[in-house]
């Protein structure tokens, strides 16, 4: 029993080594992308064909936003175009089912529980008042030094004249009408 936890430690110890030493002769700086997968044992349902190439086609500009560098950028800032497309690949699937009644109920589902889109933020943009809602962090007030929304739903008539307004969870510069 002894040996074993030696043995974990000694590998822990030179594998946290590897990745905090300053050489960085031996490692390479290609980015490694990983395969998708299937995450559901059942085939996709009847339609999928259609929505399958825009999500492919969004999947892999979340992939290059993920590897962008972000040097430079705040913190926040360079989470910005992965908030920004998880926002399109929501509304898409939104805008199939609810607005243009394209896609069935199952795929919709299937589109849910796989994780193409966001059922909180769908849910927010069925009720009124929220139909052009940016994120879910937006809307949380316990996260805001005063208990209010973001800058960014406050509707662009109350705002002051010139007045850029930037939300600083997602780069969103306003959602509210």
């Amino acid at each position: 029993m002894c040996v074993c936890v030696c043995v974990v430690c000694v590998c822990v110890y030179f594998s946290l080594s590897y990745f905090t030493s300053s050489s960085t002769a031996n490692r390479t700086t290609t980015p490694i992308i990983m395969p998708k997968v299937s995450r559901s044992k059942k085939g996709p349902p009847e339609g999928w064909e259609l929505v399958e190439p825009t999500l492919d086609e969004l999947d892999m500009k979340m992939r290059e936003a993920e590897m962008d560098p972000h040097e430079g950028k705040r913190k926040c800032e360079a989470l910005w175009p992965i908030f920004r497309i998880h926002h399109q690949k929501s509304r898409y699937i939104f805008n199939l089912y609810y607005k243009k009644k394209l896609i069935s109920k199952e795929l919709y589902d299937y589109c849910i529980k796989e994780g193409h889109a966001d059922a909180n933020l769908i849910a927010k943009w069925k009720k009124p008042g929220y139909e052009s809602l940016c994120c879910l962090g937006c809307i949380q007030t316990k996260d805001t030094n005063h208990g209010t929304t973001c800058v960014c739903r406050v509707p662009r008539g109350k705002l002051a004249e010139g007045k850029v307004v930037e939300c600083v969870n997602c780069g969103c510069r306003g959602c509210g009408h």
